[in-house]
């Protein structure tokens, strides 16, 4: 079986990406995909064969250095992780190879996400049409050319002090060109084209850390790249 014949992704996938297609109608502007709960655990745990795939909007993207207010969330999360920038489409049927020659850049970003309700594997098609969490994202102005990931080093700095380090940033997530693979041929089955330019934010390579009430900034450095940092707010 394919990883999105699951039949809550076959039942949270299309109101997810109709929800997209009524916020570009309304006239916001799409920005790219992301993937959720790719680890193997999480996806043993939750029963899941590939991970979710949810969608970006110019609209939640920040600047580095903004400050994101969290207010009224219940559990906030901060994601260190890698972006994919496309140089070229990629359709269905796309194999890891297919997808390595159709990326253009990676780069350091940080997703911020609200964690309720906490998933199960009864609940995924509700996670889906929430968009796995999503609130906002930002993303480094310096990028590597290809998706390869080899000399790269992902560090996290929380309080001021380096919290986690690896030099294995594709370990908790998987390989990059498997994740735009999966995320080209899942999009595709629902009817929806993974497009020159889209970016991809392809999971945590942490395990997802919470945001404490007493912190006031996250930044994820992908040495020798660069970083992005964001600071919080409760106001």
């Amino acid at each position: 079986m394919n990883p999105w014949d699951h039949p809550l992704i076959k039942k949270g996938m299309p109101l997810l990406l109709a929800q997209r297609r009524a916020r570009i109608d309304a006239g916001e502007k799409p920005l790219g995909w992301k993937v959720g709960f790719g680890a193997p655990a999480t996806m043993q745990k939750l029963g899941l064969r590939g991970p979710l795939v949810g969608f970006l909007m110019q609209r939640a993207l920040l600047l580095s250095g903004s400050t994101a207010s969290l207010k009224g969330w219940t559990k906030p999360v901060a994601e260190p992780e890698i972006c994919v920038r496309m140089a070229s489409n990629l359709a269905g049927g796309a194999s890891p190879e297919m997808a390595m020659a159709a990326v253009k850049e990676i780069f350091p970003a940080i997703e911020l996400a609200d964690l309720d309700p906490v998933p199960t594997p009864d609940n995924l098609d509700a996670v889906l049409a929430g968009d796995i969490y999503q609130r906002h994202v930002l993303l480094c102005g310096n990028t590597r050319p290809g998706g390869g990931t080899g000399g790269l080093m992902s560090r996290v700095i929380r309080r001021g002090a380096e919290a986690a380090r690896t030099s294995e940033p594709e370990a908790l997530t998987g390989k990059l060109p498997d994740i735009v693979a999966h995320v080209a041929n899942t999009l595709a089955a629902f009817g929806e084209r993974l497009s020159a330019g889209d970016v991809i934010i392809t999971g945590s390579i942490v395990p997802p850390p919470m945001i404490e009430a007493d912190e006031t900034e996250f930044t994820h450095a992908l040495d020798p790249i660069g970083e992005v940092s964001v600071q919080f707010t409760r106001e």
